[in-house]
């Protein structure tokens, strides 16, 4: 999808642009824009630093019945607010540009997308932002009222997929963007507002999205076990070694990641092109480079070392082979997989110092002095053959046989990428989902389902002791605000009381709606 037209036109046409590539009608209203304060006369609060930040408003049109059967023009008045109705039967499409200056934070693009939707209790409300070079796209959860007599619907959660620069838009987002156009013909043909309202809800899910990324990971787990090796010296065990190292690799990955995502480590190192630059990939005779020269570089001798200690290791050998270093992983190693000596010195300079334990060097003496091998951290040559992680694990296809580790016959051809190609398709983002507002990005909750479905999977004989042995269990945020919020009910009740007026009291202070209920002072303290 080409969105470069968001820099030509003017944004009424970028709009209705952008909505016929997504292959949606819609019945047409008008050009001229109006003002926020004039669309939401009723929500817009002049004080509010997020109303404050709209400049003008478009309203695009209505997805409706109608609009999938012919397109007519309405007459506009006043964006619809007149038009009501007891249940909704169309969608309104809403622009907004915004005032120049700093990039709107989630938050507030969140409470101007929740005013759209408390304004229009009747309709779903649309609203793509527009912001310096970047878009934003905008969806808001319908929720009923508890209160049966309640006309209309509240404003729920709302889903953004943020920052899309429209001249290099990231992957991710295109592929959400694909994903939100509709056919309208066919098998899986949307020809209806409620199918499109239904599917639309579908798309902006994170849920989704996370097991999206999390099929595409464990495709590639699956095939990693495969072609990784790493030393016996500690577990004997192959598949238990092979998974340990694996899932081990997989978490430090994605935590660098999000460190990337906050502008801590530099882009470079996961640029195929950028990566060729710098290494000699002949000198590696196990085709393991990137993992050994950037890889075990950036995680033992650069995050788990503070900026200033840095250094390569020292060269000077004594007899037997060894240096000073020798067993030291708090340095710099396989200065011949550069193509120019200490060429990558400069992309790890500024990267920070992490003292928390996820990137220590497992390699180790036992209580005897002998020398373990876990991370193999050594470019010694004896060691280099104990080592295995191929490149194409990084960058690159395979099409592999997991029928037999998914039980099914249909995998017998998957198609699988490398893991860097993998996170590079994905938009990550580094502030945590709330139960009010989710950007459809992959959040830091990621790690931890990550590790506890990847940690499951690796005993072949129970596939769960594995994971109950080292007790971690990961409660999916759901399940966690449900919690909380029936414990705060619960304490409430004791000092409130017990009965049905204090629980819809209780039920009103902890719901994310507009409305809060008139409490007495004792309630109050």
């Amino acid at each position: 999808m080409n969105l470069s037209y968001f820099s030509q036109k003017d944004f009424y046409k970028s709009l209705k642009q952008f909505y016929s590539d997504l292959n949606i009608p819609i019945n047409p209203v008008t050009e001229a824009p109006d003002s926020a304060d004039s669309i939401l006369s009723e929500t817009y609060n002049a004080n509010n630093p997020a109303h404050k930040l709209m400049d003008d408003v478009y309203f695009v049109g209505m997805v409706s019945e109608e609009a999938f059967t012919k397109q007519r023009e309405i007459k506009y008045s006043a964006a619809a607010k007149d038009i009501k109705t007891k249940d909704y039967d169309c969608m309104l499409l809403f622009g907004v540009t915004l005032k120049a200056g700093r990039p709107p934070s989630r938050s507030q693009l969140a409470e101007i997308t929740r005013a759209f939707n408390r304004q229009f209790s009747y309709y779903p409300v649309v609203l793509i932002f527009k912001y310096g070079e970047s878009i934003a796209f905008a969806n808001c959860e319908r929720l009923a009222y508890k209160q049966a007599w309640r006309a209309g619907e509240k404003a729920g959660k709302v889903s953004l997929l943020k920052d899309i620069a429209f001249s290099s838009p990231h992957t991710g987002h295109l592929k959400i963007l694909q994903t939100l156009e509709i056919v309208r013909s066919g098998n899986k043909a949307i020809t209806t507002f409620a199918g499109l309202y239904k599917y639309w809800q579908e798309v902006f899910s994170v849920s989704v999205l996370n097991k999206s990324f999390y099929q595409e990971l464990s495709n590639w787990y699956f095939w990693a076990l495969s072609e990784i090796s790493f030393p016996d010296d500690s577990e004997k065990n192959d598949e238990v070694r092979t998974a340990e190292n694996s899932i081990r690799l997989i978490t430090r990955l994605i935590f660098v990641w999000f460190l990337k995502e906050k502008g801590l480590v530099p882009d470079e190192l996961f640029e195929k092109n950028e990566v060729d630059k710098l290494l000699d990939y002949r000198k590696d005779k196990t085709g393991s480079a990137y993992y050994r020269a950037i890889l075990q570089n950036l995680f033992f001798a650069t995050l788990n070392v503070p900026m200033d200690e840095r250094e390569f290791r020292d060269e000077k050998r004594d007899m037997k082979g060894r240096n000073d270093d020798y067993m030291n992983h708090r340095v710099y190693r396989y200065a011949d997989l550069f193509k120019k000596a200490n060429s990558f010195e400069a992309l790890f300079g500024e990267i920070p110092f992490l003292n928390g334990g996820l990137f220590d060097c497992l390699d180790h003496r036992d209580e005897n002095g002998k020398v373990i091998r876990i991370d193999c951290y050594s470019d010694n040559p004896k060691n280099a053959a104990r080592l295995t992680v191929p490149d194409k694990l990084f960058f690159g296809s395979d099409v592999v046989d997991l029928s037999e580790i998914y039980d099914d016959r249909r995998k017998n051809a998957v198609e699988v990428c490398g893991i860097i190609d993998i996170l590079n398709s994905y938009k990550f983002t580094i502030a945590e989902n709330t139960p009010v507002e989710e950007e459809i990005a992959l959040d830091p909750e990621l790690l931890g389902r990550v590790f506890e479905n990847l940690l499951a999977s690796y005993n072949p004989e129970t596939q769960t002791t594995a994971r109950k042995q080292t007790g971690s269990f990961y409660t999916p945020r759901e399940i966690v605000n449900y919690m909380v919020d029936e414990s705060l009910k619960a304490y409430l009740a004791t000092t409130l009381g017990d009965d049905e007026k204090t629980k819809t009291m209780l039920d009103q202070v902890l719901d994310y709606g507009d409305d809060l209920p008139e409490l007495s002072e004792k309630q109050r303290q």
